[in-house]
């Protein structure tokens, strides 16, 4: 196998490469195999290489990613899964027409993930899929990217106890947010939600998921500050059509849904998936309906219906309220 990938690589006069891809079935790096990846990255990155897929599990105790990965004109499309390790991108980055980038399983530093982001001038697509911010670092996760259209947000700060981090997003033209947080580690949470929420506020499709620690935070402040901080109580989300919605937890979930459908007038399709509502209060939320409900909401989808009275109340609610309904899917 070794001697056919060499022969393919290295070898000179070889056509051109569209995508390289490292799959993570045997170890990379032991004493059983000689095993030149780093060269045979190099080589596809030398043969103008569109798409490079690399999954660095098993690619020993030490991530070493050839620097030239980060300076190749011909990328379009760059996933790496680091295996729990840092990436450390040299300070010459340049990847111009670089549009999709995902980033797996990686302790993600605030500076080097930004000298990354900002160095991809065309960059369309960019998620972070089961990714962890880094413990040691002060400094915040800043995403700022003009032409960014879709975002995969998936991080996971819980093992790393309480310390300082803050996601800020600017990118304009953002469309579609995919956001996963299981626990902001920044002892001003209210501070890092809100540069979070604001930061997406352009989307029109969203997929939130969030911990049930957000909720214990009375009644998720940082809606009322949004909704002040609009003019005389305006929503946010004005683009927002399609919006599904995952809590991790029980406490004050539909306070802080209907808070946020507030800010969401002209939402179309709503999707609740909810693993447990035991302690939800739909029959005596006393809270105005929002005019999304009344207006424009016409298709709503419920996960993981359980069929108990909980599930039951939340449904009633909707029903009642959602005056142009038009489809409700229960699954």
């Amino acid at each position: 196998f070794k001697n056919f990938v060499d022969r393919l690589l290295k070898f000179p006069d070889q056509v051109s490469l569209d995508c390289f891809r490292l799959s993570d079935r045997i170890s990379w790096n032991d004493e059983d195999h000689d095993f030149d990846v780093s060269g045979w990255i190099c080589a596809a990155l030398c043969r103008g290489v569109k798409e490079i897929d690399l999954d660095l599990d098993f690619f020993g105790c030490v991530l070493t990613v050839p620097a030239v990965l980060f300076t190749c004109h011909s990328l379009v499309t760059l996933k790496l899964n680091a295996a729990c390790r840092k990436i450390d991108v040299p300070s010459d980055v340049c990847l111009g027409n670089l549009k999709t980038l995902q980033l797996r399983n990686t302790v993600v530093d605030g500076d080097s993930i930004h000298r990354l982001i900002s160095n991809c001038h065309v960059l369309e697509d960019l998620a972070f899929i089961e990714c962890h911010l880094e413990y040691a670092s002060a400094s915040a996760l800043n995403i700022k990217t003009p032409f960014l259209k879709r975002l995969v947000l998936d991080l996971d700060a819980v093992e790393f106890g309480d310390f300082n981090n803050v996601v800020v997003i600017n990118a304009p033209n953002l469309e579609k947010a995919d956001i996963s947080i299981y626990l902001f580690g920044s002892s001003d949470r209210e501070t890092s939600a809100t540069h979070l929420i604001q930061g997406i506020c352009t989307v029109r499709s969203l997929n939130l998921t969030i911990h049930d620690v957000i909720f214990r935070m009375c009644r998720l402040p940082i809606f009322h500050n949004l909704i002040e901080f609009e003019y005389g109580g305006l929503p946010i989300f004005h683009n927002l059509i399609e919006f599904e919605y995952g809590g991790l937890g029980s406490n004050g979930r539909e306070t802080w849904l209907v808070e946020f459908l507030h800010c969401a007038p002209n939402l179309n399709t709503l999707t609740l998936n909810f693993l447990v509502v035991v302690e939800t209060q739909w029959k005596v939320l006393h809270m105005e309906v929002p005019s999304c409900l009344s207006l424009h909401l016409k298709e709503i989808k419920i996960l993981n219906f359980k069929g108990d009275m909980r599930m039951f109340e939340m449904i009633s609610y909707f029903l009642d309220n959602a005056m142009v309904l038009e489809k409700l899917m229960i699954g």
